[in-house]
């Protein structure tokens, strides 16, 4: 079925390539060809993205030296992605496919067994004014650094803070909404209900609703806060400040929507999770700024069977603080630095204090379409070993 899967696509790509051959293709970066329907109710645009990623890793031995050396070469990521609009501007759509075997894991009886192709199927409609009411699979409103595309980080990928507390992707419903305070004064409200079990899941709703609420302002004017780096150098200073509140009632995963199910000798435990997100981005001649705090806690984190006796899963509830920074120079090269600590209680797990540093050096071609990346990060973990890991990546966005 995947081998079929895959032959479809690769099918299709050549055929829209030859299409676009004959119909002037776009730039790169821009796609790989775009269609218009002959009466213009319907266009679509088909672009395809790949990351190489190298990574290298020690820990830290008891004399300070670097003991257990792992090496890896992986597909990190492959993208396939189509986004246009259907009888209307105002009715847009997009899906985007992952095609790596790290996009696809995942698969069980909750995914009907099935790998996790579809990241995205969303459509979004203008039904009046400035309000969008979105619905299908996509990302919830959460952390920026979720937000931003991975085609679009400053750094190689990520950092803990996204990896410990990110709500990502669900199935549902979202309404959002813009209006302006003044000429140059931004606010931007976005909402959404959605299954609570993260994407692809078929299994339909085990436990109760997630609802996620997000506030953000632009006190100096709208700008590219979700593309990370200052790559337009702009001339005035950009600021975006945000808060985001995340309620998944009766959630059955250790981490509200991601994470593993928890079971027990009644089928699931529930409890109600509340994830709490702030955020900053600024931007300013080739300064760029980015902070997250992160905080999530749980009615009752020890998940217990029937009898109260507990059964080994726990909520990961603490907080995390995220702070990343980043200069481009001329040639368009890029210094990024990043901090990160993590609290998680200690009823959540044994590594209760995590901190990061990384140190990114980034070398832009065609922006973030083309583009290497590197980064060297140290990781202290109170009561485990810490590890030095260096990181490559080549990213080919078409």
């Amino acid at each position: 079925m995947k081998i079929k899967f895959l032959v479809l696509v690769l099918a299709f790509c050549g055929s829209g390539i030859v299409h676009a051959q004959e119909t002037n293709a776009p730039a790169f970066g821009k796609g790989l060809f775009r269609l218009m329907g002959q009466d213009s109710t319907w266009s679509m645009k088909i672009a395809a993205r790949m990351q190489f990623l190298t990574v290298a890793s020690w820990d830290e031995g008891a004399d300070g030296g670097l003991i257990d050396p792992e090496q890896s070469f992986s597909i990190r990521r492959a993208r396939f992605k189509c986004n246009g609009f259907a009888y209307s501007p105002k009715l847009k759509y997009q899906i985007e496919l992952g095609l790596s075997n790290r996009d696809l894991s995942g698969a069980s009886q909750f995914t009907g067994n099935a790998p996790r192709y579809i990241l995205d199927a969303v459509v979004m409609w203008n039904f009046i004014g400035s309000f969008e009411f979105w619905m299908g699979q996509t990302k919830l409103p959460g952390n920026i650094e979720r937000v931003i595309s991975s085609g679009n980080l400053q750094q190689v990928d990520r950092s803990l803070l996204n990896r410990r507390f990110t709500i990502d992707r669900d199935q549902g419903i979202q309404l959002r909404h813009h209006f302006k305070l003044s000429d140059s004064f931004l606010v931007r409200e976005k909402f959404a209900v959605s299954q609570g079990e993260g994407r692809n899941i078929i299994s339909g709703n085990l436990g109760g609703y997630q609802y996620t609420a997000r506030l953000e302002v632009y006190p100096f004017g709208d700008f590219s806060a979700y593309i990370a780096s200052d790559l337009k150098k702009v001339q005035t200073p950009k600021l975006m400040l945000a808060a985001t509140f995340d309620h998944n009632q009766d959630a059955v995963k250790t981490r509200s929507n991601q994470g593993t199910y928890m079971m027990n000798d009644m089928g699931f435990y529930e409890t109600d999770i509340n994830t709490i997100f702030l955020d900053a981005m600024f931007k300013y001649k080739g300064f760029s700024f980015m902070g997250e705090y992160a905080n999530r806690t749980a009615k009752d984190p020890i998940a217990k069977n029937s009898d109260g006796t507990e059964t080994g899963d726990t909520v990961q509830i603490g907080d995390g603080l995220n702070l990343q920074t980043g200069y481009l120079f001329s040639g368009d090269w890029e210094v990024s630095g990043r901090y990160t600590s993590i609290h998680l209680d200690e009823n959540s797990t044994a590594r209760n204090l995590e901190r990061q540093y990384t140190l990114g050096l980034s070398k832009f071609i065609v922006g973030h379409k083309l583009k290497v990346q590197s980064d060297v990060s140290y990781l202290s973990v109170d009561g485990a070993a810490n590890e030095l890991m260096c990181r490559l990546q080549v990213e080919v966005h078409f």
